[in-house]
């Protein structure tokens, strides 16, 4: 049933908008036993109709960094409904894994072990998996990121809300959930690859090797939506800083003393820091120099999601970034060397003054 059947003439909707709380008025628009809209309905309309107009000015919101599969790659819808799930988060700045693995196990869930040199990352697996065709495994990195493969919904809430407890500074929960990555899964023949934004996992490899490979899939991800998070955190540092140039453009004063602008200097040398030297951003970790098969499906992941790419976009804003803030920095440095210029001249003024009242009197 179309909504034009419903709504009064453009003259009359203020009338009906003042009488939407009698009960009445929705009995008159009834016939018999049907219906031609409910208050549901109504609400919803009004709920559309009387938006309010964006101000002028006002920035939009920015969508996610996460890289989202290309429409014309994705596969139909029907093959998409047969597809598993696989969801990252980068939900803390770190994770305290013992006792994550302790409290996990304490609620029913299963660790499985992996080779030694990958000693940064907790995986947990459970029964109970949103789809019969895969086990339902969770990937836990030591760097405040988590994976999902094949978990039920309320499954996945529950593990977030245990993970809450093992965080170590934990980032706001709109920026997790709007900073993910998600990408469809299935099993098939041949070698497990990343074909058409979607991982196919070969069903001729053993349990052991199908987890390394979702290890390393994981691994890609998880850099992902790391990185995602950060590029958030610089671009909330420029909106910070972008007044200034205009301001030292018109000759204005900028309203920052040493103590801010040394602030700033230490949160742009902090992102700094995780980005280049803490993650394995730059180079490829060193627990697949002599996986072969993994390197190369950890290498195709993060060239599908541009991790390199926009590694070095941030990098260049870094950049831009500290030569404003080594600008500002040696603008102060200057007014303080002024200031001091003119203190030393009053000084040896107010004293060649005392000099010549004792010349006089």
């Amino acid at each position: 049933m179309h909504i034009r059947r419903v709504l009064p003439p453009l003259s009359g909707f203020k009338s009906l908008c003042s009488n939407l709380t009698n009960p009445g008025i929705l009995t008159k628009y009834k016939s018999g036993q049907k219906c031609f809209y409910s208050s549901d309905l109504v609400k919803s309309v009004l709920k559309s109709s009387l938006q309010p107009a964006p101000v002028l000015g006002k920035r939009v919101p920015k969508g996610p960094r996460t890289k989202q599969p290309s429409r014309t790659n994705q596969p139909s819808l029907n093959e998409d409904q047969d597809m598993m799930q696989c969801i990252a988060f980068a939900t803390a700045d770190q994770y305290h894994l013992p006792t994550l693995c302790h409290d996990l196990i304490n609620h029913g869930f299963n660790e499985i072990a992996l080779p030694r040199d990958a000693s940064n990352v907790l995986v947990i697996s459970t029964d109970v998996a949103a789809k019969p065709d895969d086990n339902a495994l969770m990937f836990f990195f030591r760097e405040g990121s988590v994976v999902f493969w094949n978990v039920e919904e309320k499954t996945m809430k529950k593990v977030l809300r245990i993970l809450e407890n093992h965080e170590i500074q934990p980032y706001e929960v709109a920026l997790v959930h709007w900073e993910n990555e998600e990408i469809n899964y299935t099993v098939g023949a041949g070698h497990t690859k990343l074909e058409r934004g979607n991982f196919i996992l070969s069903d001729e490899m053993e349990q052991h090797e199908a987890v390394l490979e979702k290890f390393a899939f994981s691994n890609a991800l998880c850099s992902s939506v790391k990185l995602a998070i950060w590029e958030v955190s610089l671009d909330n540092f420029v909106e910070s800083i972008q007044s200034i140039p205009e301001t030292l453009k018109s000759g204005k004063r900028v309203k920052l003393s040493s103590a801010e602008v040394m602030k700033k200097i230490g949160e742009l040398f902090t992102l700094r820091h995780c980005i280049n030297l803490r993650s394995d951003l730059l180079l490829t970790p060193d627990f697949y120099w002599d996986r072969e098969n993994l390197e190369k499906l950890y290498d195709k992941t993060c060239q599908f999601l541009s991790i390199n790419r926009r590694v070095n976009v941030v990098n260049e804003k870094l950049e831009h970034c500290t030569q404003l803030t080594d600008l500002m920095r040696s603008h102060l440095s200057e007014k303080h060397s002024l200031r001091l210029e003119w203190m030393i001249v009053i000084l040896i003024t107010i004293e060649v003054m005392f000099e010549l009242a004792k010349m006089i009197f």
